[in-house]
């Protein structure tokens, strides 16, 4: 009988999705489920981009060129500027969502048996980019307890190789919701500059970041030309998750080069999304005030929530529109499930990402979940009103 590799053996399932055959069966029954699970912005599109699809004059939908088409990182490269990242259209490589920058991107600076540092708890698909290209992921554990905190950077140092390729972070974080100071961006650079390391930037939340709080990327610190790579998407920006239209930002012509020989095997990012993205970046500033303005009422609502319910250590987060909860059980994977297989209230349950998945380390983050907050004020309430329920339910259990 033929056998599977054992990368695609080790491959984790989603944390964000694995549980979706339970909520299927749910919804048969007839159970109404709030989906906390899954980053998916209930924001609208913005209608410039919509209208860029609906109306255009387009007979013959061919290939664009492999690294996206040239109007689109003109524009792309304006953006970056208005955000203070001095870049060229050149220094861009669009790609099919930011997965697939971040595939590329490992897949070009590192061989089997490399190794990329990444502070945990980490998007759980970093893990799974790093199994398909046979590469190790050395974690640097954050607590709850210290808000998810940057540890100090002997922290790091004492985990360097001479596998170690790169250093990998999301700003603002997701699943934690940290923000990263420019001091900690500064720290970062030193070491990447002092190992020759690749500093690699999921930066995908950019604008989602609360409280005066401060987005800082690392394209903004001098002297990282060739050791800084930005991975970017419209995803969560332009609330355009389907559009899958994402890319590579660096200096560093080598890297592009060869990130540019798998894009052309590969052919090209969607044509029809990129019209929508290049028109979306017409959206006017009000857009991301009304926006940001939402989800910071919506993560307080959540927090407020959250942190009166018995037993429950929730830190509030900076950024993105995630928030990391510790709960009074002692696995969320089997709670999680038994909320979909066993629990409701009024025919309602709520579906929620246990955290374990986004750590490799072993026996941390047992007891937390992700929540994304894109649920509306009133639904995020309920949400969480089912949630204390159920908890005093499974305890007494």
């Amino acid at each position: 009988m033929p056998t599977i590799s054992r990368k695609g053996i080790l491959t984790p399932e989603s944390p964000i999705r694995k549980l979706v055959p339970y909520a299927e069966a749910a919804e048969k029954r007839g159970i109404h489920i709030y989906h906390l699970n899954i980053g998916q912005p209930d924001i609208k599109t913005p209608q410039v981009a919509l209208d860029a699809v609906k109306n255009n004059d387009i007979e013959i939908l061919s290939y664009s060129t492999s690294n996206g088409s040239e109007s689109y990182r003109d524009k792309l490269a304006d953006y970056y500027s208005r955000n203070k990242i001095n870049v060229s259209k050149d220094d861009i490589l669009v790609t099919t969502g930011a997965s697939e920058a971040l595939l590329f991107t490992i897949a070009c600076i590192t061989d089997p048996h490399d190794e990329i540092i990444i502070p945990e708890p980490f998007y759980a698909n970093y893990n799974s980019f790093a199994i398909a290209g046979g590469i190790n992921v050395v974690p640097i554990t954050t607590t709850i307890e210290e808000e998810f905190a940057l540890p100090n950077i002997s922290e790091f140092e004492k985990v360097i190789t001479n596998k170690t390729k790169a250093i990998l972070i999301c700003n603002p974080g997701n699943p934690t919701g940290v923000v990263y100071s420019k001091k900690d961006i500064n720290q970062l650079k030193e070491l990447a500059l002092k190992y020759d390391l690749f500093l690699i930037a999921d930066e995908v939340y950019r604008e989602f970041v609360y409280d005066d709080e401060v987005h800082y990327s690392i394209l903004s610190e001098d002297g990282m030309d060739q050791h800084a790579i930005m991975i970017d998407s419209i995803s969560k920006r332009f609330s355009m998750c389907g559009a899958r239209i994402g890319c590579v930002v660096s200096k560093n012509k080598e890297l592009l080069f060869t990130i540019m020989k798998m894009a052309q095997s590969r052919l090209s990012p969607p044509t029809y999304a990129q019209l929508a993205a290049e028109a979306a970046l017409d959206t006017p500033p009000s857009y991301f005030e009304a926006v940001v303005k939402e989800y910071t009422e919506r993560r307080d609502v959540l927090y407020k929530a959250l942190y009166a319910i018995e037993g429950v250590t929730v830190f509030k987060p900076k950024g993105a529109f995630y928030c990391i909860a510790s709960l009074p059980v002692e696995d969320t994977d089997i709670f999680a499930k038994w909320l979909l297989e066993e629990y409701s209230d009024n025919g309602e349950t709520v579906m929620v990402a246990p955290a374990s998945g986004f750590y490799t380390s072993e026996h941390i983050g047992k007891k937390q979940i992700r929540i994304a907050y894109v649920l509306n004020q009133k639904n995020l309430v309920r949400a969480v009103e089912i949630l204390a329920k159920a908890l005093k339910a499974y305890q007494s259990k």
